[in-house]
């Protein structure tokens, strides 16, 4: 009885585990100019940030996500001795779905994040609609590192999630880890990244 007690104790301390965690799979696709030396681990960068990306707070917030996975790659902020920059652009777009999960024709979009604005249409409600309808999001980052010496974009990374969460700074930190897998040299193509997050 007592080993049947301890057993059932750590299937269900699995299964609390596993439901504690949420699995994010990212459509990447990833580019490097042929002629650029990788970037050596340890390499020193700067944000750099697009004239409309005037909200501190939000700078703030996606800076402190980029350079915590940045590390995870072997690159360091050092605004001062840099010798690369780094540029950000993030979006989260909502939408209705219908019971299949597909999105309406009519979509209605609401877009944040840096470089994003609001925009929207209108939605066309059919028979039989679940009112409201469910929604899903599609997050979107887009990261570009710069050599500043040259000028030139050394590395090009993008990564889209879709999917029923609304946590957008949660699924950036998953999306940007997508994003930089098998960095500095990523296979050709696009792939399909899965990252695992708290619930």
């Amino acid at each position: 009885p007592m080993m049947r007690l301890l057993t059932l104790l750590t299937a269900a301390l699995l299964l609390g585990g596993c439901s504690s965690m949420r699995l994010v799979e990212s459509q990447v696709r990833t580019s490097t100019p042929t002629e650029a030396a990788a970037i050596e681990a340890g390499a020193r960068y700067r944000f750099e940030r697009l004239p409309s990306q005037t909200d501190a707070v939000e700078n703030d917030s996606i800076d402190a996500i980029a350079e915590a996975e940045l590390q995870e790659v072997g690159l360091v902020r050092d605004e001062k001795a840099a010798r690369y920059s780094v540029q950000i652009t993030t979006r989260m777009e909502s939408f209705y779905v219908d019971d299949w999960g597909r999105p309406y024709s009519g979509r209605t979009s609401i877009f944040i994040g840096s470089g994003g604005g609001y925009y929207g249409s209108g939605t066309m409600i059919g028979m039989g609609m679940r009112f409201p309808p469910p929604s899903q999001y599609r997050h979107e980052v887009t990261l570009l590192i710069r050599d500043l010496q040259s000028n030139q974009v050394v590395y090009e990374t993008r990564a889209t999630h879709e999917g029923p969460w609304s946590d957008r700074y949660n699924i950036l930190r998953a999306t940007l880890a997508a994003a930089l897998k098998d960095f500095p040299t990523p296979p050709a193509g696009p792939r399909r990244v899965k990252v695992e997050i708290p619930r």
